[in-house]
Formats: C-alpha cells, sequence, structure tokens
C-alpha cells in the first residue's frame, strides 16, 4: 500500500536500509550482507546463498556488500556490478538478480541486466556463472 508520498512502506524500509548502509564502516559490508540473507525466508535465503557462491568464485575480485538493504557485490571503486533482490522484499512474485551499470555485460544495442528467478537449476547456474566472469571481465 502506498502511503501518501506514493512509497509504499516496503521502498521506504529500502530507503532506511540505505541510509544505514552509507554510515556503516566499509569492514562491515560481508557481515552485512549475510545478514541480509539470513534474515530472508527459505526460498529466497537458497537463491541468495548460490548466487553468492557463485559470485565468491567467479568473481572473487567482488567485494559482498548491500544495496537498499539487498545483498550486492561491487567492484574496487565502490560500484554494485551484481545484486539479489528477494522476492519478499517487495512482496514480488519472484526474486530478481540484476547487473548494475559498472557490469561489462554490453552486448550489441541491447542487452538484459535483471533476470527473475524462482529458482536455480544448473543451467541457470551456468549462464549466472557466465555473466559473472563477463560482468567483471
Amino acid at each position: 500500500m502506498a502511503t501518501s508520498e506514493g512509497l509504499t512502506a516496503e521502498e521506504r524500509e529500502a530507503i532506511k536500509e540505505t541510509a544505514k548502509e552509507r554510515r556503516r564502516p566499509k569492514k562491515n559490508d560481508a557481515e552485512a550482507l549475510a545478514q541480509a540473507i539470513a534474515d530472508m525466508p527459505e526460498g529466497d535465503r537458497a537463491i541468495a546463498e548460490r548466487v553468492r557462491a557463485l559470485v565468491t568464485e567467479h568473481a572473487p575480485e567482488l567485494a559482498a556488500s548491500t544495496w537498499y538493504g539487498m545483498p550486492a557485490w561491487k567492484n574496487a571503486k565502490g560500484k554494485v556490478v551484481v545484486f539479489f533482490q528477494a522476492a519478499a522484499k517487495f512482496k514480488a512474485r519472484y526474486a530478481t538478480i540484476g547487473f548494475d551499470e559498472a557490469a561489462a555485460i554490453d552486448e550489441g544495442t541491447m542487452w538484459p541486466v535483471s533476470f527473475a528467478v524462482t529458482e536455480l537449476t544448473a543451467a541457470d547456474e551456468d549462464l549466472l556463472a557466465a555473466l559473472i566472469r563477463k560482468a567483471v571481465s
């Protein structure tokens, strides 16, 4: 339900999370990511754990963090490359795995930067691993 300012309660909470992230010492970013995943409902948490494992394996140079309270991984310049949005975050029917502008996944004049996900199959993980590697190349 939207408030009088036009934001949902979930959107207002995401803005509050962003303010906390900006005040948090950078050394606590990995802890914040782990906590964000731990706080998710089981289905979202399972997918987020797989995303974390894939990012760790295929792009270890990315730093764990959070972004609007969501698990995210940043490059050395502090720019978000990959993020995970739980379905429960905004009461959506699917979770989202996304790549922000810092991700080098450009292909031609149009390419996908966000994927809806309800579970991760082996084929999905292979595609995601390839995109993660490309994102940091």
